[in-house]
């Protein structure tokens, strides 16, 4: 698979004729549709790394989203290619007349692929051990990360969203993106007047739903809102849901490693085994307890893709401890923002351009400039990496959602499609897109476009400025 994504990054960056450069085209087209004021343009030939275009190139903005391409780039370089979460369940009990008579730990090591379906794993290979039922505790090891759970950009408002999951070394998903530490919530209309049905994957996980929600006739607009209480497993449903309209959206958890034991524990119940004297708490795992089943995630060559394509927040900010944890023994975001640093400075980036308060770009106070994104565009292309770094990137115009990710909806033109290759970003007010864009010559260039302080959407104006770049080199 790496030689064939190799041969494709060949194709696609070989040398041909570059036209010369349009500027004064350029920048009218950048003046049109970005104005001249909070914005920030810069394109590089990827061969040579020279700036053939730029316009307040060097000025901080906020990359939102964009930062991503620095986070998987440490990431594939720290933690390697081959990297695989771990979760470990032990036990210190004994099996007496089909009872598992002890406690059972998880210990976590930031795994965001852990699922419902390792929770039917664990039951089956205590049905095969004799297992019915279990007289103890179920205890969350979730030390491997330290520190907030929360990165410190994280608005309040936010808090209930899942792009602003806590981060615990404990967590579990819900769906094959690996939106980590969040819950799927269902809500099917009823009949009309009527709250309606309330359904949840995998289940609801200990929190506490109160549905005030209402069926409504189908020709009314659906607003129904799913939000969860500021420090609180309480989650609200309001509004109204018309007749065969049902909804669906993600919340976050309150407390991962908790949640995710009392998931583990009523799925069990469904499976037939029953619980007696059980309490869920946080507890390190014994010396003397004995390994009953280790569940590994998927490569971090495979894992990059939804978290590029997706820009999923929660792999960010786990890659962001992992590192710290595994260079310096902190699973904290300080420390592994350090290693961001560190590897930034060791490619030959300008790290005083970069300001990190996280992994994800969710934070107001993260900031790069479009020099340096480009800059990082070049210097990757030279990396072990980066047929893994390039494939995980979305593709302008592919509509298939592990192909196009965030683009999929963008560059639908014929002459436009699969000629970009960009990170999207957005935060409010800001609008972000860096990556490589294949030329009208033939040639493939770096570029960034960043945006912030907008009082609109920028998105389409921005593709209004990449296809000029395509156009006009």
């Amino acid at each position: 698979m790496i030689k064939r994504y190799t041969a494709l990054i060949t194709v696609l960056f070989m040398f041909c004729y570059v036209h010369p450069i349009q500027a004064k085209s350029l920048n009218e087209t950048i003046q049109q549709y970005l104005g001249t004021d909070n914005i920030s343009v810069s394109i590089r030939d990827p061969e040579t790394g020279e700036i053939v275009y730029e316009k307040n190139g060097d000025v901080g903005m906020k990359p939102a989203s964009t930062l991503k391409l620095l986070t998987a780039a440490s990431a594939l370089h720290t933690l390697g290619e081959q990297h695989r979460f771990q979760t470990d369940v032990y036990t210190d009990g004994k099996i007496e007349n089909g009872e598992l008579v002890g406690n059972l730990y998880f210990k976590g090591r930031g795994d965001p692929t852990f699922q419902k379906n390792n929770f039917l794993q664990i039951a089956d290979i205590l049905k095969v051990l004799g297992v019915h039922s279990i007289r103890g505790n179920l205890y969350g090891d979730d030390l491997h990360f330290q520190g907030a759970a929360l990165s410190p950009g994280i608005a309040k408002d936010d808090e209930s969203y899942y792009y602003a999951p806590r981060i615990s070394a404990l967590t579990m998903s819900p769906d094959q993106d690996f939106d980590a530490g969040t819950m799927i919530v269902h809500v099917k209309p009823t009949e009309i007047g009527n709250k309606p049905m309330i359904e949840f994957e995998p289940n609801d996980c200990g929190m506490i739903f109160i549905n005030q929600a209402k069926t409504v006739a189908s020709n009314e607009k659906n607003t129904i809102e799913i939000i969860r209480k500021h420090r609180s497993n309480e989650v609200v449903i309001s509004g109204n849901i018309p007749v065969g309209e049902p909804h669906k959206d993600w919340v976050t958890l309150y407390d991962p490693t908790l949640n995710t034991l009392i998931a583990f524990k009523k799925t069990l119940e469904e499976e037939g085994v029953s619980f007696y004297d059980t309490a869920i708490e946080r507890k390190a795992v014994p010396k003397n307890a004995v390994l009953l089943y280790t569940k590994h995630s998927l490569p971090l060559e495979v894992l990059v893709h939804p978290f590029l394509k997706l820009s999923n927040n929660s792999i960010a900010d786990i890659l962001v401890k992992t590192m710290g944890q595994t260079v310096y023994g902190h699973g904290d975001f300080k420390s592994g923002l350090n290693v961001i640093r560190y590897y930034g400075e060791q490619i030959g980036l300008n790290m005083e351009f970069w300001q990190l308060e996280d992994g994800s770009g969710i934070s107001y106070k993260n900031r790069t400039t479009a020099n340096e994104l480009t800059n990082l565009l070049v210097i990757v292309r030279h990396e072990p990496y980066f047929p893994i770094f390039f494939s995980s990137l979305p593709v302008g115009g592919e509509k298939k959602r592990e192909i196009g990710g965030s683009l999929r909806e963008r560059y639908l033109d014929d002459h436009l499609k699969g000629r970009v290759f960009a990170k999207t970003g957005h935060i409010s007010g800001v609008y972000t897109l860096a990556g490589y864009v294949k030329a009208k010559s033939g040639k493939m260039y770096a570029f960034a476009v960043m945006t912030q302080n907008q009082q609109k959407n920028k998105i389409k104006d921005i593709d209004k400025v990449v296809e000029a770049m395509m156009e006009q080199y």
